[in-house]
Formats: C-alpha cells, sequence, structure tokens
C-alpha cells in the first residue's frame, strides 16, 4: 500500500458527504474519534430513510397492495445486496436481527441450546466483546458447560498454541472477534476457523470492527455464524446481521415466535418458515434495513480497498503522534492492527482525560469498553481510545495531538 492509492479518495468531498461532521461540540470544531462505537452517517443514507417512510411505508411479506409490494421488493433486495458486500453464498444466509449482539445471541439461544450438551466445553477469546462473551457464560450456566479463556499477549495478540492446546474432544465451539474494539488488535480468523473446522468446531465470529474496515468474503472464510451490526458501518442503528452456514440455520429452532416465521399455524401445532424468515418473527426494523443497504452501496461507491488504505495511513499516523507524547502509554501493539488505539497518561485518569477532551471537542471513548477481562489481563481498568473512520484525516489527528498535550499539562 503507498500514498497514491490512499490519497485517491478525495477526502473533503467525503466529509461533505456526512453533515455532523460540520458541527461544533461545546462550541470547538468537532473531532470525532469514536468510530468504534458507533460511525457518523452519510446524507444519502439519512434521505434514504426518510424516503422510506415519506413514499413506501408499509408492512412487509403482508399484504397485496402497491406500497407493502415495494417495501418488500426493498427489504429483500436489501437482503441480496448485504449477502453481496459480505461474500455470502446465498441471501438465505443472512438473518436481520437488532443488533450484533441479539445476532451473537441468536447462536448462542437457538443453535447453541439445541446443540450443546453438559460437559461440552468452549473457547472464548480472552478479548471479546462482552456482547460475544456473556451469552456463552448465560449457555453455560444454563447447561453445565465450561468456557475456556484464549489469552493475549502483553502487545495484544491471541496466543494461538494456547489455543490449540486448550482443545479437547469436548470442545464444541469458538467464539472469537474479527478485529478487537478495545485494541485494534486484527486476528489471524482464517488460521482459526481453519483450525476449528479441522477440528469440528463451531466458529462464532464477532465481526462489528471488521465490517467497515476490511473486504469480507464468507464463501472463502466459511465460518459457522459471522455478526455485524449496521451502526459502525455507517448506518442506522437496531440493525444487525447474523451471517450463518446454511447447514447451522437448518439445525436450529426458532428462538421467537409470532407472524411472519410461520408456515402453517393450527391448534394442534405449527410449522416454520425456512431460513431466514424462521429467525425475523414479527414486524421487522424495515426502515434500517433499507438505511443499511444504503450504507453498503455508499461503502461500494468509495471501495474497501480504498478505504483500508487509507485508514493504514490515518492508524500508521495517530500510533506514530501517540508514541510521541511523553507519559502516553499504548495499551495494545500487535503487529496486525487496525485503526484503533487505547491509550493511557501516566498519573492521569482515562476518565478525566477524556471529559477534558470532550471540552476541546475530541470525542473519544473512555473505560473498559465492554471487555472487562481484557482490560484485568492488562492489569488496567480503564483507558482512552481514539477510533478512526476514513472520513478522518491527518489534520485531525495532528490537532488531537496538540490538545491531548496541552490537556495532559493541565491535568499534571
Amino acid at each position: 500500500m503507498g500514498m497514491a492509492a490512499a490519497t485517491m479518495l478525495d477526502i473533503e468531498k467525503i466529509r461533505a458527504d456526512f453533515p455532523i461532521l460540520h458541527r461544533q461540540a461545546r462550541g470547538k470544531r468537532l473531532i470525532y474519534f469514536d468510530n468504534a462505537a458507533t460511525s457518523q452517517k452519510p446524507a444519502e443514507v439519512i434521505r434514504r430513510i426518510v424516503d422510506y417512510y415519506e413514499q413506501d411505508n408499509a408492512n412487509v411479506h403482508r399484504a397485496a397492495h402497491y406500497l407493502s409490494e415495494r417495501s418488500t421488493i426493498a427489504y429483500e433486495e436489501a437482503r441480496e445486496a448485504i449477502a453481496g458486500f459480505i461474500g455470502s453464498p446465498s441471501p438465505n444466509q443472512v438473518v436481520f436481527t437488532r443488533g450484533a449482539t441479539e445476532a451473537l445471541n441468536l447462536a448462542a439461544l437457538s443453535w447453541g441450546e439445541a446443540n450443546l450438551q453438559e460437559g461440552d466445553e468452549i473457547l472464548v477469546s480472552i478479548m471479546e466483546h462482552h456482547s460475544n462473551l456473556v451469552p456463552w457464560q448465560m449457555l453455560a450456566n444454563r447447561k453445565g458447560l465450561k468456557v475456556k479463556y484464549i489469552p493475549c499477549n502483553q502487545q495484544g495478540e491471541l496466543d494461538m498454541d494456547a489455543m490449540e492446546s486448550m482443545a479437547t474432544a469436548r470442545t464444541r465451539l469458538i467464539a472469537v472477534c474479527h478485529i478487537s474494539n478495545a485494541l485494534g488488535t486484527v486476528n489471524p480468523i482464517e488460521r482459526i476457523v481453519r483450525w476449528a473446522e479441522t477440528k469440528g468446531i463451531v466458529s462464532v465470529v464477532d465481526g462489528c470492527q471488521a465490517a467497515p474496515h476490511s473486504q469480507l468474503n464468507m464463501a472463502e472464510l466459511n465460518p459457522d455464524f459471522y455478526a455485524f451490526s449496521g451502526h459502525k458501518m455507517y448506518g442506522p442503528t437496531g440493525i444487525g446481521i447474523l451471517y450463518a452456514k446454511a447447514e447451522r440455520l437448518e439445525e436450529m429452532p426458532p428462538l421467537m415466535g409470532g407472524g411472519e416465521m410461520v408456515d402453517i399455524v393450527t391448534t394442534t401445532g405449527t410449522t416454520y418458515k425456512a431460513p431466514p424468515h424462521r429467525f425475523e418473527a414479527g414486524t421487522p426494523h424495515i426502515a434500517g434495513v433499507i438505511g443499511l443497504h444504503s450504507a453498503v452501496k455508499y461503502l461500494q461507491q468509495i471501495g474497501q480497498q480504498a478505504i483500508m488504505d487509507w485508514e493504514a495511513v490515518l492508524s500508521h499516523k495517530l500510533t506514530e503522534v501517540l508514541a510521541s507524547i511523553p507519559g502516553v502509554r499504548l495499551v495494545g501493539t500487535a503487529a496486525e492492527k487496525t485503526s484503533i488505539q487505547s491509550f493511557m497518561v501516566d498519573g492521569v485518569h482515562s476518565l478525566d482525560l477524556g471529559a477534558f477532551l470532550d471540552l476541546q471537542g475530541v470525542a473519544v471513548r473512555t473505560g473498559n469498553h465492554c471487555a472487562q477481562p481484557l482490560m484485568e489481563q492488562f492489569g488496567v481498568s480503564s483507558t482512552c481510545r481514539a477510533s478512526l473512520a476514513f472520513y478522518n484525516t491527518t489534520e485531525e489527528i495532528e490537532a488531537f495531538a496538540e490538545i491531548l498535550q496541552a490537556t495532559i499539562k493541565k491535568l499534571k
């Protein structure tokens, strides 16, 4: 990757597409470095959602009238487009949920409940977001399963040897993030999924941080389950995706009963629709699905490779400037990293740091990043996290560094 590839992005034109980037925060110019928590939305995504409610609002799959037909077509076209974006072999392997958290819980509550037995083991990486950790703990408590945690080193890289040695004949499932939301570590997900496959272990991948920042190909990667959310990839909140292998979906009983997920209902029993509709009971978040389709189209216009190239430049710059500031300690320095950097300042609590940065218009995340076991492994309770998107600039990073240095002086 060279600067040439990265500079092909017209950053000013891209920034003009995001209305919120031009507002002020506390009377200062907004520097939005909290993209790992949620990304901002381009105007065309916002417009598409408004357009849906103004022009086509009707329930899907239910009625024979004009608006319902248009709504249903848009909803299923979105499924096809999202399947294409992630390289799914079929749109029927894309289940719409209310978010990645619900997607991961669906895998645990439906597949896990139906297929795991007392004494079975689950491997979970220590760097998981709570949404890919707590559902497995809850399942383990209910069913008498054993959860084992794959450690990582001080750089924030998973210990692959430990992972392989921890597996036994009872290991049935591995839950691992593609990219750590707290450290930015890019895990060797291809290797992990291949290894799990050879052992007959079902793989569940949290792809929330990868979907906006990588090129995904489910047909090649071939995980059993892959979950991600719309709001981190420039789409609306309240919409998520569970991708799964066709045979896994077939093995899964429905999680919720109601309208839309049934085939024939009688007083003596009910038959269910085939996946994915089996898992989409009730009226879905239609506007969210359509908004996510618009976000996917927007990303495809720019190109994931161009986005990855520019974000690599930003990531390098961010790490470089933070490392050069006296008293700043980087948390998570894996060789394979994305544009997320956690850090601490000697003698300054991260919550104080975040509050003072906020007064200068800088939005960063402070706290445990919903990854408490990981924080515990690093011996910290809280870090400051700056996370970037392709609409961020090197000039913003320089301004952030200056504000950070001034803030540290003030707090010390």
